[in-house]
């Protein structure tokens, strides 16, 4: 009797497995670890048929050199830094992700998070629960309205692409900075393009990011960026974490250079008790207290979109395992 295939979740879900159940039909057998940390999979995954890896952790050559029948890793997301997935490749390990399952649940979590910010219903929320201040409007002057605001974005992909279309409706001048989107995207959406970043920054109101973590985009938003942004701009964060040297934001609120910022993701996370960010944030002293919005890397989250993540995760096993061509291939592998 043939051994059943070895689906293994490193980590994130923790339930039952229904909905992955229903779709392997008995094909395989699955198990979700929740680990927290790579130290946690030791022991526990080497001998995984497929691994389906989510946010929570980082699987790194000490991992993947372990895996002994390991025929395919599933990135359960669009980022894809936190897999070394060019050395699974050259194990002859294909890793695949999911780039659209949630793109528009992030920009309705990132146009949410700016619409609070620039309409001052968070401000006005979190001073009045505090009692600072007058029961009145003039505790957020001066705003203005989002019409012929401009906002710059940071990554003109999928869900920049959503985020773009969200702010055009709301009458937002939309400029976008992409140095590897082709020419054009500009044209089909009526945007702007700018063509350096530091242009969008200093000509924008408020700036979203949604570019991927790499090597050149690592704190690419750091006390200098932040410093050639607009006087009493606004930061949203749906991207990746290590985006964004948070440690410059507390310093940006206290001076007036942002406004308001809006940060679902850090680099570190759940966060450090050292983390200089957050303890401004929790600080009532602080600008940050009333200024900024933090949330858990929650921005990708409703129940449709988890549940279509976690089915189109096992679909791509299904396809390796019926012989279908696998989609969003995110390394190559070599042949021998």
């Amino acid at each position: 009797m043939n051994k059943k295939p070895k689906i293994i979740i490193t980590d994130f879900i923790n339930d039952n497995l229904e909905p992955e159940k229903v779709l392997l039909d008995g094909r395989a057998d699955i198990w979700a670890l929740d680990a927290l940390s790579e130290k946690e999979l030791q022991g526990r995954v080497e001998d995984a048929d497929v691994l389906i890896v989510y946010h929570c952790l980082r699987v790194s050559q000490a991992t993947i050199r372990q895996l002994k029948n390991c025929k395919l890793i599933v990135r359960a997301g669009v980022g894809i830094d936190n897999v070394d997935h060019p050395y699974a490749a050259s194990k002859g390990i294909p890793m695949v992700n999911i780039p659209d399952y949630g793109s528009e649940d992030v920009a309705d979590s990132a146009m949410s998070m700016l619409l609070s910010l620039m309409r001052g219903t968070h401000g006005l929320n979190s001073r009045l629960r505090a009692d600072i201040g007058p029961w009145s409007f003039t505790q957020v002057q001066p705003l203005h309205r989002l019409r012929g605001c401009k906002l710059g974005i940071v990554g003109l992909g999928r869900i920049g692409t959503a985020m773009a279309l969200r702010a055009k409706a709301f009458g937002m001048d939309v400029a976008f900075y992409d140095p590897y989107k082709a020419d054009g995207y500009e044209k089909a959406l009526g945007i702007h393009r700018e063509e350096n970043l530091v242009t969008l920054l200093s000509s924008s109101d408020a700036v979203s990011l949604h570019c991927p973590l790499t090597p050149e985009t690592q704190h690419l938003i750091n006390a200098n960026t932040l410093s050639l942004m607009k006087q009493g701009a606004y930061l949203i964060n749906t991207a990746r974490g290590a985006v964004v040297d948070t440690s410059a934001i507390p310093q940006a609120l206290e001076s007036g250079q942002l406004r308001g910022a809006g940060i679902d993701v850090l680099e570190n996370e759940p966060p450090g008790k050292d983390d200089m960010m957050i303890s401004a944030w929790k600080n009532p002293g602080h600008p940050a207290h009333h200024q900024l919005i933090v949330n858990p890397h929650a921005a990708f989250y409703s129940e449709e979109g988890l549940m279509e993540i976690r089915r189109r995760s096992i679909k791509a096993f299904l396809d390796v395992l019926e012989g279908k061509s696998l989609k969003n291939i995110v390394n190559s592998i070599e042949s021998p």
